[in-house]
């Protein structure tokens, strides 16, 4: 039996280590942050997931999908848009990344 080395790489974000390159990975951390304020706003509105779906302006499967975490089915748009429609204001803040 021999020794196998393995190498340790080190991500950033989870996101940095799952995606195909750093666009991708940039857009996933945004939509996952999104997606994840989403849910506690929701969640804190203590409404039927029916009275909640009608409050966004969206339908009660769609709400499933939010509060599952289901991120595949939202594109950074739709997540800003639900957003706005739950009154959570989005910023974004920008740091140069090192050369």
């Amino acid at each position: 039996m021999t020794d196998q080395k393995f190498q340790t790489e080190r991500f950033s974000s989870v996101w940095d280590a799952l995606e195909d390159n750093p666009q991708q990975a940039a857009n996933m951390r945004l939509r996952s942050t999104l997606l994840l304020e989403l849910c506690r706003t929701i969640r804190s509105w203590e409404l039927s997931q029916k009275d909640a779906a009608t409050r966004l302006n969206i339908s009660q499967p769609r709400l499933n999908d939010v509060l599952n975490g289901k991120i595949d089915k939202f594109s950074l748009d739709a997540l800003v848009n639900l957003s706005s429609a739950a009154h959570v204001q989005v910023d974004l803040c920008f740091t140069p990344l090192p050369a």
